[in-house]
This record gives structure tokens, sequence and C-alpha cells, in this order.
């Protein structure tokens, strides 16, 4: 079910109303609604992956007990490779089984071996697996950190699991945010309930009106780039950026106030990452769940940066490459990664990347000022740059894209550049004014509203972006 389709909007009221006027008296009755709500929720899509859910919930559910109950570490282990290898195999095989093998057969043709690709199978991509695979191995894993006690509330761990507000595309819960709500009595909060419904809002017209109306030309201009001059790519690049930030933030949105509807706050994913001065600030910023999760559970665990900068450069390749693979089945991804990787190094060699980094210059001289504008752009265009890579269909794309940026000429509709970069300006203008915590009046509030009535009178609502990682 998409957030922004006609089944969503009836969805939502009923469970709402069920959740604190049906079964409000009882904690276990609201977290078996949210339970069924939530099968439902992904059923919807396919009914038939609901599967998936269930047997990963079992499993990390039956091994969170048993590390706990385990009296010898060895047995903590095995039961944590039980989880970990059972996870990462369902991942492996739904989300990248035709990736190995078509990279298997390219390997082996371009060394002169020609064979038919019989190994490859029509596997379906299961929407959200690379979500909440993460969030059962993080439970279990923190229980063997003896952070986290396991709970034998099995419904309310089945509700973490599935939650359906992040079910899809995040933000990736920790169980030890998350699953203490669910297993404690929630009381209705008219002010959360006004905060959610204004970030769902913000999420919808992010979306609806940004997204969706960038991405027809960001299409046309990536898959005609050929025929388009340099400055076209330029706005492509740039209307891209803006479109996966809208897409994917607006998700994020939509899910943590449709949360807090229900009692629940959710982590905090996006943190205006464009208005970054630095690489380090934009991943403290971009899809902040799982910038954390790869620290907590790769980065630290390989050692972080405490065993010198050699082997510290190496882990944070590793986490920027294995956060690229975990993006998508395509050598795009990792490139991307790798990218990311290379502009974070000097900072992380320098140790400069986890100072403060507001200019310690007055904020209002005019210097000051400038230079931390300079900052944000060149940060915005090393991204935007990287993001070349992360649209592209394939890395020659990607390299014959960058190869036609040479002029700043323009060739296409003027009208629709236009009306896009008017987009583009929309959202930045009210990006700042909520970075700086200022209160939107009601006829903002308003205006967005009307705006995201107004796109979603489409035949067919658009999926998320994020939907296909």
């Amino acid at each position: 079910m998409l957030f922004n389709s006609l089944e969503f909007f009836i969805f939502l009221p009923i469970v709402f109303i069920l959740y604190w006027f049906v079964t409000n008296k009882s904690l276990a009755f609201q977290n078996i609604l949210v339970l069924l709500a939530s099968y439902v929720f992904y059923g919807w899509w396919d009914y038939r992956f609901l599967a998936l859910i269930v047997l990963s919930t079992i499993v990390d559910y039956i091994v969170g007990l048993k590390i706990y109950a385990s009296q010898q570490k060895l047995q903590k282990k095995i039961w944590l490779g039980f989880s970990m290898a059972f996870n990462l195999s369902l991942l492996g095989f739904f989300k990248y089984y035709n990736f190995f093998i078509d990279s298997w057969v390219n390997l082996l043709s371009s060394i002169g071996y020609t064979t038919e690709n019989i190994w490859t199978l029509k596997v379906i991509l299961p929407v959200g697996i690379s979500f909440y695979t993460f969030q059962t191995m993080s439970y279990s894993i923190d229980i063997y950190r003896q952070s986290l006690k396991p709970t034998k509330d099995f419904i309310g761990f089945a509700a973490f699991v599935s939650f359906f507000p992040q079910l899809v595309a995040g933000p990736i819960e920790r169980a030890s945010n998350l699953l203490p709500q669910i297993l404690k009595k929630r009381i209705f909060n008219k002010t959360e309930a006004i905060k959610g419904i204004e970030l769902i809002v913000w999420g919808l017209f992010k979306k609806v009106v940004i997204a969706d109306s960038l991405a027809p030309t960001v299409n046309h201009i990536f898959e005609n780039y050929e025929d388009m001059s340099g400055g076209t790519l330029v706005l492509g690049a740039i209307f891209f950026a803006f479109q996966i930030y809208g897409d994917f933030s607006g998700y994020s949105d939509i899910a943590i106030g449709t949360a807090k509807l229900f009692g629940f706050n959710l982590m905090t994913n996006f943190n205006f990452p464009y208005f970054s001065k630095s690489i380090g600030e934009f991943w403290r910023k971009w899809h902040i769940s799982l910038s954390t999760w790869f620290r907590d559970y790769l980065y630290i665990p390989l050692g972080g940066s405490k065993e010198g900068k050699l082997k510290g450069v190496r882990n944070v390749f590793a986490i920027f490459l294995v956060s690229g693979f975990w993006h998508g089945a395509n050598w795009t991804f990792v490139v991307w990664g790798g990218i990311h990787a290379l502009l974070f190094i000097p900072s992380f060699i320098l140790g400069t990347n986890r100072k403060d980094i507001e200019n310690k210059l007055k904020q209002h001289s005019v210097f000051g000022f400038l230079k931390n504008t300079t900052m944000i752009v060149f940060t915005f265009s090393i991204v935007t740059f990287a993001w070349i890579f992360f649209r592209a269909n394939s890395i020659s794309h990607a390299i014959g894209y960058l190869k036609g940026m040479n002029s700043l000429e323009l060739n296409t509709n003027n009208f629709i550049i236009t009306a896009d970069l008017l987009l583009v300006m929309t959202l930045i203008v009210l990006d700042y004014v909520r970075s700086k915590n200022i209160k939107l009046p009601v006829i903002i509030w308003t205006l967005l509203s009307v705006a995201i009535l107004g796109a979603l009178n489409r035949e067919i609502p658009a999926e998320f972006i994020y939907f296909q990682f």
C-alpha cells in the first residue's frame, strides 16, 4: 500500500479509530491491531511475501531468547550466527542472486567463454526486505552484546518487526527504541498528533508535489542524455538530487508522522542534509538510520578508528561500499559508495570529520556567511556528482552522462525547466525555514495541502524510489 494512494487515505483513519476508540482499553488488543494492520498494509502489495516477514520474525524471536538463555559464549555465537546467516541469505537470494549470476557470466564472457545464462531466475524483490532484515538482525546483535533483553511477548515483537508506518522504507528502527514503546500503554497526545499530521502533509508535499513532478524531467534527461546539452545534463543531475531527497525524506516524514498518530516516536532519518558543509556532516544528516546502523554493526566491530589510520581507512571504505551495495544489485551503487568513501577519507585522515563544522567566525558576519554558503554549495555539488552514478542504469551510462556535461547551454523546454526550478527553490526555502524551527503559519499548511490534492490527481500513484531497495 502506498502512502500517496486512495487506499491508504481510507486505511489510516479506519485503523486510527479502531486503535483509539475500540481497542484502547487493552494494550494486547492494540498490539494485535497494529500487527494485523501492518500485515494488511504490506500484503496489499503482494500477500505471498508476508511469509518472509513472519518467518524472519519467528527466527529472530527464538534466536533472541536462545542467546539470552545460553550460558556459554560459544552457544550465543552459534545462535547469533544462525540469525545472521538466515537474514543475509534471505536478503542475498531475493536481492542479489541474479546480480551475481549475471556478473559471473559477464566475467566468463570477457575471457572468451560464452555460456547461456541458464541459472538466472525471475526473482521478485520483496518490498522492504532490506529494511526489516536489518531491523531483526540488530535485535539479535543487541541481545548478544547484552545491551538489550529479549521480549517474551511474540505479538509485541512481531508488531515491532512489521510496524506498518516504517516497514517498507524505514527509518530502520532499533528494538531499544521502538520495542519498549510497543510493550507499554500508549496515551493519546493531541500535541504530538498535530505534529504527526504536519509531518504527513510535509512528507506528501515533498513526495507528490516535488519529487513526482521532477521525475518526468529527470527520466527524460537521463534516458536521452546523448541528445542533451551540458547545461541540461547539469540541471538533470540537480533535479534528481532533489527528486530523491523529496521522495525518500518524504516517505520518512510520513512514516514518522503516522507513527505519532498512534503514540510512537520513530528516530529522525533526515536532518536537512543539503545544508551540510562537508561530506561527513552530510552522512550525519542523510538516511541517519542506515548510516548509524552500519556504524554500530559494521564499522565499530571492524575496529573503527581505534587501530590506526590505515585500518580506519579500510573500515571507512568497507561501510561505504557495503552501504552502496545495500542500495541495489548494480555496480553503479558500489561506485556511488566508493565515491563517497573517497570524498570522506581526507577529513577522516585529518581528523576533522567529527569536529564542529559551524563557522568559528560570527555567524552574522559577511565573511562567515559567504564561507558557509560556499561550503554548502561545494558539498551539494560533489554529492550531486555522485548521484549521477546512483541514477544511471550502468557505469558506462554514468560516464557518458558525465562526458556530456561540457557546456552550460540549455536545449530543453524552458517552461518545464522554469517550473522545475521553482519547485526546487520552494523546497529549499521551506526546508531552510523548518531547519530554523520556525513554525509555518496555517495559510502555508493550507497551500501545501491544496498543492498535494492537485498533485494527487494522477491515474496511478507513483511508487517511492526506495521501494526498489
